[in-house]
């Protein structure tokens, strides 16, 4: 008698399946890579700078020279557009990254160490939490003045928060598990059980927050740049572009048209890609 077993599949196998039935979050995974390209191979797509200014021409409508048309100083607005991405996307990336690093790690060693030590790294982390984010950067401003680092410090010095309350309270869970206590009857260090454990254990919700965690630091990076926080010309953002089409949106209304859009594209299609991550990594909704 011939017996055939059902072959098992994985979690993320799984949620990949589940993933790509998702029709809102594979549209947002496209526009992402789309301009995500094209802010990359900018000087491929466009031949200007993005400092490039002819004054005797000033704000033109877009026109087949140039397609989305030139803001004041003549300068093109698709590249500036362009090269703007990349700094939006550079912040949203590498701010995610530190808010992360900072975030799992202090997340997962208050949860797993408990009493004292959870109660005494959670209240620091409410007075921070306390302290107005505004504030921090302009002191940041005045004691070291505007740069692209000082732009990550500042946004992931804040981000890592709610990642850390998130990892602390999946890890509280987690450390109730068989696999957990047996990890600790074996005599294994806390740092080789937060590490080989008990991360590798919450990369589901690490995976979600991230991709909901990226538009919130454009978001941020753009609100900074319209107060001048932010980057500074000659350099491009899409906030620093959106705060210049607000001052002339009456004269020149594609100056502000163009940069809200891609910034609300890429927004709404991160934020989808993360609910279709949510739905996919979470096992209810799997069909038996």
């Amino acid at each position: 008698m011939h017996i055939e077993f059902e072959q098992g599949t994985s979690l993320w196998h799984d949620a990949w399946i589940r993933l790509r039935k998702s029709r809102p979050a594979l549209i947002g995974a496209v526009c992402v890579l789309v301009l995500v390209l094209l802010a990359v191979f900018a000087p491929v797509v466009t031949s200007y700078s993005y400092e490039e200014q002819d004054l005797s021409i000033g704000a033109t409508g877009p026109g087949a020279q140039h397609w989305l048309g030139t803001d004041i100083l003549g300068r093109d607005l698709l590249t500036r557009l362009l090269y703007g991405g990349r700094i939006s996307f550079l912040v949203g990336v590498a701010a995610t990254a530190v808010s992360l690093l900072i975030g799992v790690l202090y997340g997962a060693i208050a949860g797993f160490a408990g009493k004292r030590t959870d109660t005494v790294m959670m209240r620091i982390v409410d007075i921070i939490y306390a302290f107005p984010f505004t504030i921090f950067v302009i002191i940041l401003v005045a004691l070291y003045g505007r740069n692209i680092v000082l732009l990550f410090c500042a946004i992931g010095a804040v981000e890592w928060l709610t990642m850390a309350r998130i990892i602390r309270g999946q890890v509280q869970s987690l450390k109730k598990q068989e696999f957990i206590e047996a990890a600790v009857a074996m005599g294994l260090s806390q740092r080789r059980i937060i590490l080989r454990h008990v991360i590798p254990n919450v990369l589901g919700p690490v995976i979600v927050y991230t991709t909901l965690t990226i538009p919130q630091v454009m978001l941020m990076e753009a609100f900074l740049s319209f107060l001048g926080l932010g980057v500074q010309p000659p350099m491009s953002s899409w906030g620093l572009l959106i705060k210049e089409g607000v001052e002339w949106m009456e004269e020149y209304p594609w100056l502000l048209i163009f940069p809200g859009l891609a910034l609300s594209i890429t927004l709404f299609s991160l934020n989808f890609i993360g609910d279709g991550l949510r739905d996919a990594l979470d096992p209810r909704t799997s069909k038996d």
